[in-house]
């Protein structure tokens, strides 16, 4: 939760500073279709995941982090999408869950 106070943070001091989008941190992702996904029930499988964010695209590739000794989910992965506009829906639709 405290990474996204800090993004918002981030943001609101480059809309108050006029930073132009080519300057911005986002031009590093824009051309991205990856989206991470944090606070997962560890209950959650990778199809579960597949499931919910389908609604939005296509995926194309999932990574859902696992304990390494136990294999037991850590509660966050990366997925990613056929196309940007897939991302751009999911995240907004879902990124202040």
């Amino acid at each position: 939760m405290n990474s996204i106070r800090q993004i918002q943070e981030l943001n609101r001091r480059e809309l108050e500073n006029n930073v132009s989008p080519n300057a911005s941190w986002h031009a590093d992702y824009r051309d991205t279709a990856y989206v991470y996904i944090g606070g997962l029930p560890f209950e959650l499988s990778e199809g579960d995941i597949i499931t919910i964010f389908s609604q939005y695209g296509e995926p194309t590739y999932i990574n859902l982090i696992r304990d390494k000794e136990t294999g037991k989910s850590r509660g966050f992965a990366f997925l990613k999408y056929e196309d940007q506009r897939s991302t751009d829906l999911a995240v907004d639709n879902l990124g202040e869950l």
